[in-house]
């Protein structure tokens, strides 16, 4: 009897689920077509990019040079790199991009690990931009990116504008296939009904624009997120969206704006990723309870059926396994996943993107079972761990210094803990500058 209520009450919010995402949320966009990705391009105001740097070598050269190849008018932007005390040569090979920069690019360094939010909050705190746009140190920018999310800013109550993010190491393997087409649909189709009422719940970090007047007002919750004492660094860029909407402001996407990640090309590192993904999740629709039910009543419930999704699936799944239903159960996943990579074909060979098989997606039907069935359980257990999966993270670090570019210049300032920093020494040139490694106060 409880079995078939939970089938039954799992059939009822794919229903719910599957009805908002690709039936009412296609309507939306088509009934709203005129407003529904709404820019203007005459609004240009100073834009600073923040980029939060944690061991990622020689690539940040790759996301640093696309950010200066940005089609933004020079004057009105800069770019600063906040790197959080890596363990190899990403400071030394951030800084070597100095140069180049003509005055754009300020290197960072925190005197401590802080995780990526407080590094975002320190060039924050410290720049008088209008715009932050927050990048991700892994990913590669389109040129005209920040210009089509700056130009969504069509109302001044509108405080967020994410863009796309598309995978880069598309063809690395069959992993890397299967991400871009599940990447292809978060953006495409399951956004459509939260893009619809300006009520973009999860904006990614890899590249989202923000109202910097925002971000102040929201520092002090930013700056001190834990759970039972312990500070987490997961799921910044889903909690300070949430933060967001829920002080009363809007925020939207366009597809228009495209950066590329790179995406995990080993099973291990992508179930770490998953696992960080789901405490966020876990966490953060909880936390919505308290307030998400005073938005947009559709809105709402889509909210709750996720919510209820992410915990009824396992308990189902248990119950398959059980009752020895598993193997029809994975057919039935094997067909629905076809059927959704045949749509991912159709919809994205209209547009200008390098397509995977459609049959590539395939295996995310056998990793389902095990992201829910075993990480979904694990992750509510672990909802205070402090650490990034994906990378270890020193909790101390050595302490670092500040290298930024003047003209043809660099001055270098030692980093403090957080905000404080004080100038040592000036008028240095540039190529020394970067090579510079000043003991710390």
């Amino acid at each position: 009897m409880l079995n078939n209520a939970l089938a039954l009450l799992l059939q009822a919010l794919g229903l719910v689920l599957f009805f908002n995402r690709f039936v009412a949320g296609i309507m939306l966009r088509i009934l709203k077509r005129k407003t529904f990705d709404e820019c203007d391009y005459s609004y240009q105001p100073t834009v600073t990019v923040v980029v939060p740097m944690y061991n990622e070598g020689r690539e940040i050269r790759r996301t640093i040079g696309s950010l200066l190849a940005l089609d933004y008018p020079a004057a009105k932007m800069d770019l600063v790199v906040v790197d959080d005390c890596s363990t190899d040569d990403s400071y030394q090979h951030a800084c070597a991009m100095i140069e180049s920069s003509r005055g754009r690019l300020r290197v960072l360094r925190n005197r401590r690990n802080q995780g990526k939010r407080q590094s975002i909050n320190r060039a924050v705190m410290e720049s008088t931009a209008e715009i932050i746009v927050s990048v991700d140190s892994d990913v590669v920018v389109d040129r005209v990116a920040v210009r089509e999310m700056v130009a969504r800013f069509v109302k001044p109550e509108i405080a967020a504008v994410g863009g796309w993010v598309d995978v880069r190491n598309k063809h690395d393997n069959w992993l890397t296939r299967m991400q871009t087409i599940k990447y292809f649909f978060s953006y495409h189709f399951l956004k459509n009904l939260e893009w619809a009422f300006r009520r973009v719940m999860c904006l990614s970090g890899c590249l989202t624009a923000y109202r910097r007047h925002v971000l102040v007002e929201l520092h002090p919750i930013l700056e001190n997120r834990e759970i039972c004492g312990v500070p987490i660094k997961y799921g910044e860029d889903r909690f300070l969206t949430r933060q967001i909407v829920k002080a009363g402001y809007p925020t939207t996407m366009t597809l228009k704006a495209v950066c590329w990640t790179a995406a995990p090309t080993k099973l291990m590192d992508y179930l770490s990723q998953q696992l960080r993904w789901r405490r966020s999740n876990i966490v953060d629709y909880v936390g919505a309870l308290s307030h998400v039910w005073r938005l947009n009543p559709v809105i709402a419930v889509h909210y709750f059926s996720l919510f209820a999704m992410l915990l009824a699936y396992p308990a189902l799944l248990m119950t398959a396994i059980i009752k020895g239903k598993l193997f029809s159960m994975m057919v039935r996943q094997v067909i629905v996943v076809t059927l959704f990579g045949v749509a991912y074909w159709w919809k994205a060979r209209k547009l200008d993107v390098e397509l995977v098989h459609p049959l590539a997606f395939i295996p995310i039907a056998l990793i389902l079972p095990v992201i829910y069935a075993l990480l979904t359980p694990l992750a509510l257990f672990t909802l205070d761990s402090g650490s990034w999966e994906t990378r270890d993270h020193d909790e101390e670090s050595d302490e670092g210094a500040e290298v930024e570019s003047t003209d043809g210049e660099a001055t270098a300032t030692v980093a403090r803990p957080m905000l404080d920093s004080v100038a040592v020494s000036s008028s240095v040139p540039t190529s020394q500058a970067a090579r510079a490694e000043l003991p710390a106060a």
